[in-house]
């Protein structure tokens, strides 16, 4: 990596940061959460207290698997899921189970930029594979698989994490045939599944376990609140055992037994559908916003396409503007964004930028495009 890559936390008084990929505070739920643990509380068992089951708490995986089997129309069944400490977590415990110092990890290109560090901590050697407007480029894999026996294979295959690209359904299967013939295992990041804008989205790998080698990821951070630091894994009955085996996890029982009470709450009253649905509305009316202000301020000085799901806008801009140079100008006009080379294996993409919409109100996007707009306009 050519560019660190930083997590940008919200809390900078006055600043519209579109590089913050968080949901805004309004969109944070504390009266359902002050329900939810009322409701935990009144009917808590002391051993709800306790470690709990490695695997997770059976009550929330029975719950989770009814949610996912709505959420995905597929059947989900409670012995595939693994409860997590979120997706960075999980991403982590992924890479210690199912690869070794020295291993190689196909990558999508561009891809979440906090990945790779985890990667990189592992000691895995990161090989990059290029996206098109339908996903992952089959061929391109293809011909990658032809020089390297990778581990893993990370994609988020809905929204790509800056790019919003979703890969098709039959490079979802040709992805699928490949990790059985090349004996390596997809970690799909699918974080982004449930929040759909616009237009459909193809069936997630997470239903597709008893096919290939997957180790789908899910989060509660992007469909409830960041702060539970829950999420999970689907899998099937051989990678859920290697989960299992784990040292750490052995040792120290469910990874997020607690907060796993207060989210089996909302998905058995119906909360957590009704908290997507509002999540969703609110998101579809940003990226209106966003769009709308693009079009006004920012044609011709970029190129970009209107996400139909996830959280973000990816920018190409024109005269080969660097936007490493340009972020610091951004900051000190009270805005911000992630600029393109931190989502690259080898630096690319730095005339390329991501905006994200989830953070923040209608009114604080145009205020903040306004001033983003002021500072490309200095450029142009």
């Amino acid at each position: 990596m050519n560019v660190r890559a930083t997590f940008d936390s919200a809390g900078v008084a006055g600043q519209i940061n579109f590089g913050i990929g968080q949901p805004s505070p309004d969109l944070m739920p504390v009266d359902l959460f002050r329900s939810l643990s009322e409701q935990f509380i009144a009917g808590a068992d002391p051993l709800d207290f306790n470690y709990g089951a490695s695997q997770g708490d059976r009550r929330f995986l029975e719950s989770l698997a009814a949610f996912l089997t709505r959420a995905y129309g597929h059947p989900a069944a409670p012995d595939s899921l693994f409860v997590t400490g979120g997706n960075s977590q999980a991403i982590e415990l992924v890479c210690e189970r199912f690869t070794k110092p020295g291993d190689t990890v196909f990558v999508e290109e561009p891809s979440y930029f906090l990945a790779f560090q985890i990667f990189l901590d592992r000691g895995l050697n990161i090989v990059s594979i290029p996206l098109d407007e339908q996903g992952m480029r089959m061929d391109a894999l293809e011909d990658a698989l032809r020089h390297h026996q990778p581990a893993l294979v990370y994609t988020i295959p809905s929204f790509n994490n800056p790019s919003g690209v979703t890969l098709s359904g039959p490079r979802r299967e040709r992805l699928v045939d490949l990790s059985r013939a090349h004996d390596f295992v997809i970690a799909a990041d699918e974080v982004y599944q449930l929040l759909v804008y616009e237009g459909d989205v193809p069936p997630a790998l997470g239903t597709m376990i008893d096919r290939g080698n997957i180790v789908s990821m899910g989060t509660f951070s992007k469909i409830l609140a960041p702060g539970l630091r829950l999420g999970w894994i689907q899998a099937g009955p051989g990678h859920i055992k290697r989960l299992l085996e784990s040292g750490w996890v052995n040792s120290g029982g469910s990874i997020n037994h607690n907060s796993s009470h207060l989210a089996r709450h909302a998905m058995d009253s119906g909360l957590q559908d009704q908290h997507i649905e509002f999540a969703v509305s609110r998101y579809r009316e940003r990226v209106d916003v966003m769009q709308e202000e693009l079009e006004r301020a920012f044609r011709p000085l970029a190129r970009w396409t209107r996400p139909r799901g996830g959280y973000f806008f990816w920018l190409e801009l024109e005269n080969g503007i660097d936007t490493v140079a340009l972020r610091g100008e951004a900051i000190a006009a009270g805005t911000g964004f992630q600029p393109g080379p931190v989502f690259s294996g080898s630096g690319r993409f730095g005339h390329c930028l991501r905006l994200s919409f989830a953070h923040y109100t209608a009114a604080q996007i145009r205020e903040g495009m306004h001033r983003l707009s002021g500072v490309l306009r200095n450029h142009a």
